[in-house]
């Protein structure tokens, strides 16, 4: 959750956040190659999550039908929030030129194809989850670019973008290649009930996935669409070979980041102070995700008016309210701007988990 904000704080105030991918190793130094690629760890950890923790609530319930429904409703909630909520926060623009199909929306169609899928046992879930993930990549590494089949199929396993009436609908995150991650966290799910799942065996299944990762990245083919290779400046190749495909979330990319999350898996329990701390943030997850965009951007306004801008001169849409002349700042800014949204939305969201927890008996509380 706090690494999340870190990755968009640096798409707001970044100075090069509009005109160079972070992970272009020919434009991008180690310094932000590493700030966006730690944050990658982001949506694998909370889509596979999102699966485990369906699974404890199943088990919690034990009424199918009941929670079939509430998947389902969940599931549309979720949508809905990211089209509307979350593209706003984002972009600030009143006329919705451009709708975000995002992390929300695509754990939402997850939810939902697993509500359709609840009759299936867990096992099952967990092989037709993996079997997305190995397999998903085939849709655009086997289809020929350009054909009817493979364009029919882009917005379901591919990021792209297309008009809607006047709006631009882009598809960051394609629901299938995220849903089989949900589904297989789902299917996983029991292994958190099992007093006998040592951090050892986490660390085991993490090494294990780490360990498939580099077979699969050294055969630079099907792992991933971008080939790792040679680079002339020290350490550089090492980069390449970690620069992995996340728009869709390739097989490279989900073994390395899921294998990691296994290997954090044991010391991320609230066992200390600290720990306890950083699980504030992750027992409010959508108040905090929600939150966060209405601060963040709010501030980026406010450095800009402060540097003599007028509101007339802002740019919204894909600019976020940037003027054209705004020349944004350097990472040691974005550095600090993430540390005090932080702490800031640490008091806020403790607040809200105490009036949540003291407030049972208000069910919409249940989905925020």
């Amino acid at each position: 959750m706090i690494l999340m904000v870190l990755d968009h704080v640096r798409d707001f105030f970044h100075e090069t956040a509009l005109t160079q991918s972070p992970t272009d190793l020919a434009t991008a130094g180690p310094g932000l190659f590493a700030t966006r690629w730690i944050t990658h760890l982001c949506a694998p950890v909370f889509v596979f999550l999102t699966g485990v923790s369906a699974y404890l609530s199943f088990v919690r319930r034990g009424d199918r039908p009941a929670f079939r429904k509430h998947l389902l409703t969940r599931g549309v909630l979720l949508i809905l929030m990211d089209l509307t909520l979350v593209s706003f926060g984002i972009w600030f623009d009143p006329k919705f030129q451009v709708i975000l199909f995002n992390v929300l929306a695509a754990i939402g169609t997850g939810l939902i194809i697993l509500a359709l899928l609840l009759s299936l046992s867990a096992r099952t879930l967990a092989f037709i989850g993996l079997a997305v993930i190995v397999l998903h990549g085939g849709v655009t590494f086997l289809l020929p670019e350009g054909s009817p089949l493979r364009i029919a199929l882009t917005p379901l396993f591919g990021s792209t973008a297309f008009p809607l009436g006047v709006t631009t609908m882009i598809i960051g995150y394609p629901p299938i290649p995220w849903s089989g991650i949900l589904l297989t966290g789902f299917g996983l799910g029991e292994l958190f009930l099992r007093p006998a799942t040592t951090g050892r065996q986490w660390l085991t299944i993490g090494l294990a996935a780490l360990a498939a990762f580099v077979v699969i990245r050294l055969i630079n083919g099907y792992g991933d669409p971008s080939p790792w290779q040679f680079m002339d400046r020290p350490g550089y190749t090492v980069l390449s070979f970690l620069n992995v495909t996340k728009y869709p979330p390739s097989l490279d990319f989900t073994l390395l980041f899921l294998g990691l999350m296994f290997i954090l898996l044991p010391l991320m329990q609230p066992t200390n102070r600290f720990t306890g701390i950083l699980s504030i943030y992750g027992k409010v997850p959508l108040f905090y995700f929600l939150t966060h965009w209405y601060l963040i951007h709010p501030l980026l306004l406010a450095f800009i008016l402060a540097e003599g801008f007028a509101w007339s001169d802002l740019v919204f849409g894909f600019r976020f309210g940037r003027p054209e002349t705004f020349t944004g700042y350097s990472l040691w800014v974005v550095y600090l701007v993430w540390a005090v949204t932080v702490m800031v939305l640490y008091p806020i969201c403790r607040w809200y988990y105490r009036y949540k927890s003291a407030h049972p008996e208000k069910r919409w509380l249940r989905y925020l």
